[in-house]
């Protein structure tokens, strides 16, 4: 069984910097995606970023180009995504998948497993 817990959320300035963590456990293949996805109440989830566990190369989102990292840790089970530069558009419920047999996808009707999510509220 694939669990996933989501860690580093909260409340953040604008302008600031916050690190998220996806902590995986379960996992029993060495190809797969993990990804951050985030949603808005009353709108659909949206991709942010993945990393791939076979390289560690990641994909990133046009909103987040430029002032967010992703990694994945050897044992592919610890996955991190630093943002920074943050504003009021970031705020949202962010959730941790892995979407089996992919290297990289930000599509949601691919991730298999989720975590259950944790917010991130940016305000002053």
């Amino acid at each position: 069984q694939v669990q996933l817990v989501e860690s580093g959320g909260g409340l953040v300035q604008p302008g600031g910097s916050l690190r998220l963590s996806c902590k995986a456990s379960g996992i029993t293949s060495d190809y797969y995606a993990m990804g951050w996805f985030r949603q808005v109440e009353g709108k659909e989830r949206e991709g942010v970023a993945c990393v791939s566990s076979e390289d560690g190369s990641g994909e990133y989102a046009d909103f987040v180009k430029g002032r967010a990292f992703i990694s994945i840790d050897e044992s592919g089970n610890l996955m991190e995504m630093d943002m920074n530069n943050l504003n009021s558009r970031d705020t949202a419920v962010y959730y941790c998948g892995i979407a089996m047999g992919f290297s990289h996808t930000l599509e949601e009707n691919e991730y298999d497993y989720w975590g259950q999510g944790i917010q991130v509220t940016v305000s002053s």
